[in-house]
């Protein structure tokens, strides 16, 4: 009887390859949504490009968000209001409907976590990616100009911050924390003393919708000049009663008492503490790729990403050729230049 024929060695690496592909968890990329900041709108050139950069990159489909008009009615609406819409909008999207993740900027970050701990019914948020947030609230309203928009916010600010009339008619006055008056903070402040849930009656809810976040990516700009203290965006603050020190995010009472997950996600490995050169929202490609992309993905939580300073040259606006600037363009639209700083202390 004839012998059988024996494996060629091209069919054992045939057979090899395959189980190797069968057996490794391959990394696919979800969709995201961006959620822009204070007086920009997803029409504006910076949003579109910051936006078409991930999505090329990352082979995801990438979606802006618009609330009402944009521009203005980020300005006027309050946050609530905001994250109400975008709630509604992620929920009429079947693409989200498997699970997203959050890209949010500036403001947007505060209405992206409206949408994570209060959106009932909505598909699941999978990675949240945060760059310059007011997280723990800001504390100061900068100088603004003498454009229109100005003009009404200083009236506005005029008239006191935690007013009924200004928390209903200025979208910043949602976040803004003085350190020195903590008592109508906790009083009138209508949208973030819920969002971190300092209330006294505590939501569960939020804390463990917050906490089922594979990612929490926190970005902080190294020279942001218009978040007060530049920490927020890590959840770090100032301790009430002062401006001074500022207490780093895990000596702070909502990370300690974890209000909201924070401490438990950190002790998790779920935090994600970056900081990146430039000023507010002023990123490079390369602190996107390395900082943002990776989370792009389903299979994120799985990754390392390696810090190395050489990676972290040059900002957006510096380097016309290799990038550009999401800041840059919101101070044009606001009628700003370098030598006038924004007001508000957001985009």
């Amino acid at each position: 009887m004839a012998a059988e024929a024996s494996p060629s060695p091209l069919s054992f690496f045939f057979i090899i390859l395959v189980t190797v592909f069968a057996l490794t968890p391959i990394a696919h990329s979800i969709p995201f949504i961006v959620l822009h900041g204070l007086g920009d709108k997803c029409t504006n050139r910076g949003i579109t490009h910051f936006t078409e950069l991930l999505g090329n990159w990352s082979g995801s489909q990438g979606y802006c968000i618009e609330i009402g008009d944009g521009t203005w009615d980020s300005w006027i609406m309050p946050l609530m209001e905001q994250t109400a819409i975008v709630c509604e909008k992620v929920k009429e999207m079947p693409e989200l409907s498997e699970g997203y993740s959050i890209i949010g900027l500036s403001q947007g970050n505060v209405i992206a976590r409206g949408v994570i701990e209060f959106c009932d019914g909505g598909p699941p948020v999978k990675n949240f990616v945060s760059l310059g947030g007011p997280h723990a609230g800001t504390a100061s309203v900068p100088l603004c100009g003498t454009s229109f928009i100005c003009i009404l916010v200083d009236n506005l600010i005029k008239s006191g911050i935690y007013s009924d009339y200004v928390q209903e008619h200025l979208a910043p006055s949602g976040y803004l924390k003085i350190p020195t008056d903590i008592t109508n903070y906790m009083e009138r402040c209508r949208f973030l003393p819920k969002l971190n849930n300092e209330i006294t009656d505590k939501n569960s809810t939020y804390k463990e919708r917050f906490s089922s976040l594979k990612n929490l990516v926190l970005i902080m700009f190294e020279h942001d000049t218009i978040l007060i203290p530049k920490e927020t965006a890590w959840f770090g603050y100032y301790p009430d009663g002062s401006f001074s020190p500022t207490l780093p995010a895990n000596k702070t009472e909502l990370y300690i008492k974890d209000w909201i997950g924070l401490k438990t996600m950190d002790e998790a490995g779920k935090v994600k503490f970056f900081s990146v050169p430039g000023n507010h929202l002023a990123i490079s490609r390369t602190d996107m790729k390395t900082y943002i992309l990776p989370y792009l993905e389903d299979q994120a939580s799985n990754r390392t990403v390696i810090m190395d300073s050489s990676s972290r040259s040059g900002s957006m606006s510096s380097s016309s050729s290799s990038s550009s600037s999401i800041r840059n363009f919101v101070m044009e639209l606001v009628g700003l230049t370098k030598n006038r700083p924004l007001q508000l202390t957001v985009d």
